[in-house]
């Protein structure tokens, strides 16, 4: 029988055990979320990857550098995901705009819009470190 410090140090574990793995599936349960094919038979990750795809040929080295430093403040181990996510949103507005270059405009508004509601307060400073003048984009905070 166990008895003692054993006895804490093991239900310890289990219940460490127990709360990772419900985290990680959480985490896995979105993803597949995001794979789920809606209407038009594309699930989210696939319009974003589409529309990755067909901007690719736009973006110029400065504006690849201006989203890193953007997405810089996210963690490291998200940061991929989240440039992924904001750089499918620019390209959407890209190409619902047909623009013929990726600008900066169309980088701070694609990163306002992808950048969900809670992670505003750190984007507005990141945007005012960089001395963007955020009258022109404050329509894009409230919606």
């Amino acid at each position: 029988m166990l008895e003692g410090w054993f006895l804490w140090f093991i239900l310890f574990w289990v219940l460490t055990l127990v709360l990772l793995m419900g985290i990680g599936g959480f985490f896995m349960f979105r993803k597949f979320l995001k794979r789920l094919p809606k209407q038009d038979g594309k699930s989210d990750m696939d319009w974003e990857e589409y529309y990755v795809k067909q901007t690719k040929e736009l973006w110029s080295h400065d504006q690849k550098v201006l989203l890193d430093d953007l997405v810089d403040p996210v963690p490291e181990l998200f940061r991929d995901v989240a440039r992924h996510k904001i750089a499918g949103k620019i390209g959407e507005l890209a190409l619902k705009e047909k623009a013929n270059e990726i600008t900066e405009d169309l980088i701070i508004r694609g990163y306002i819009i992808a950048t969900p509601k809670r992670d505003h307060k750190f984007l507005r400073k990141k945007l005012l470190e960089r001395e963007v003048n955020m009258s022109l984009y404050e329509h894009l905070f409230e919606s």
